[in-house]
Order: structure tokens, then C-alpha cells, then sequence
């Protein structure tokens, strides 16, 4: 990913789309909302490893070495993840325990060098300021969130529509953007707005992403891009940059 100043032209294209006012928080998470959170957390990062196998083997696609090391890079991170998965099974916790475990923090650059590796060369376009790339995340929640946004936009925008993910600081912290040449959907707004996930897998990993963001203070919003296009904009409260 190249790292460049400058996401002016994107940020006027922004036509915020509020939540409603009022929305409730989630009610407590019981057994079987837990057991839907992990089979859609089971799904990510086994349909992420089988993308990641296949562009390995296309011959067709020429990968650069950085999107080899980046790809290598969210393998390992997926599998370690599945691991991870597994033990909170076990333990009954995970996505929805209520105090989340600390988590180390990391420059953003890496992840999304890693979370734009899902997205096939020709349709990807990751740009990032210097300033945001240096800015720590927790790894592992900010991976999660944009892994899933990026798996959405892969799976609901067009079949050969361009995918971005930008990043800069601006107003009170972080904003980081996944776009797609989509269009904003009734489906996506009542996702956004509903405090609680629907019955079976719709919209439940936009619901999970919004969880781990707020878990850090943060917000997902949803954004129409002229002249066409969605974005789903994770906002992250200011943290302390690395040194």
C-alpha cells in the first residue's frame, strides 16, 4: 500500500447519513446470539484464508512482494484468530464479553496493507497519511473491523467494482474509510441503526464490527460518495501516536 497525503477529493464526496436519534444501546447478549456471533466470526477467517490460498495459486494475478508479505502476514494473523476463537468457545466469552482483554497497540499501516491484501490488485485502492499509518490501534479488534468491512464490500458492492480503504486524522481522532461502488440500501441503514442484531446472519457483521469499535470508543458511520459508491467510515478517539 502506498502511503500518500491527501484524501481531500474523497472527504467532499462524504454525505453523512445519521443514525437515529435515541438508538438504545444492545441488550445483554445471551446464549444464542453468542452462538451466532461465533459462527459468523468462524466465517471470516476461514473464507479470508480461502481468498488469501487462491490468489497465492492465480497465476493469473501478479502479486508484488509487499502483497506477499501481506498476504503471509493475515494468514497468520486469521489462524491466530481461529485459535483465539476457539479458546473464547470454550471459555463461553469472545466478541461480546463485557470488559475486552487489553490488547497491544499497533501502527495502522500494517493493517491495512493486510486487510487490502482480500481485495484483487486491479480493484483496490488503499491510500493513508503519514500521519494516520503511524497512529496505534488495537491490533487485533481495528483487524477484525476491517477484515469484516472489507469481506462486505467485496461480497455486496459490484462484481468487478473498485474496493478502498483510506485513512487520515481529522476532526477528534481517526477516520478510517472502506468504500465500494455499492449504493446505500435500506438494508444498510436499518444495520446501522438497530441496536440489537436481526434473527440469523444479516447484517451481523457490521453489528460485531460496530461492538468492537464502540468497545474503543469509537463509531461506524455510513456515507453516500458522488457520483456513486458507499462508504462505511470507523472513527477512532484520539490516541497517543507512536515514537
Amino acid at each position: 500500500m502506498r502511503v500518500r497525503h491527501g484524501l481531500r477529493d474523497l472527504l467532499r464526496g462524504l454525505r453523512p447519513i445519521d443514525p437515529t436519534p435515541g438508538a438504545s444501546r444492545a441488550p445483554a447478549a445471551d446464549s444464542e446470539l453468542l452462538l451466532r456471533v461465533l459462527c459468523h466470526e468462524f466465517r471470516t477467517p476461514i473464507s479470508t484464508l480461502t481468498s488469501l490460498t487462491r490468489a497465492l495459486a492465480d497465476e493469473r494475478r501478479e502479486l508484488t512482494s509487499d502483497d506477499r508479505r501481506a498476504i503471509s502476514e493475515l494468514a497468520r494473523d486469521q489462524a491466530a484468530h481461529l485459535q483465539s476463537l476457539l479458546r473464547d468457545a470454550t471459555a463461553g466469552t469472545g466478541v461480546l464479553t463485557p470488559t475486552p482483554r487489553p490488547e497491544p497497540a499497533v501502527a495502522l499501516a500494517g493493517i491495512l496493507r493486510e486487510a487490502a491484501a482480500l481485495v484483487p490488485a486491479g480493484r483496490r485502492r488503499a491510500r493513508a497519511t503519514r500521519r494516520a499509518a503511524s497512529w496505534p490501534v488495537p491490533a487485533g479488534r481495528t483487524r477484525q473491523v476491517l477484515v469484516n468491512l472489507v469481506e462486505n464490500a467485496l461480497r455486496h458492492g459490484p462484481p468487478d467494482g473498485q474496493v478502498g480503504l483510506y485513512a487520515t486524522v481529522r476532526g477528534p481522532g481517526l477516520s478510517i474509510l472502506v468504500t465500494d461502488e455499492g449504493r446505500v440500501d435500506d438494508a444498510l441503514l436499518v444495520a446501522l441503526r438497530r441496536p440489537a442484531p436481526a434473527v440469523g446472519m444479516s447484517g451481523l457483521g457490521l453489528w460485531i464490527a460496530r461492538q468492537l469499535v464502540s468497545t474503543d470508543g469509537g463509531a461506524v458511520r455510513a456515507h453516500r460518495l458522488r457520483p456513486r459508491g458507499v462508504a462505511l467510515e470507523v472513527l477512532l478517539p484520539m490516541a497517543r501516536p507512536l515514537r
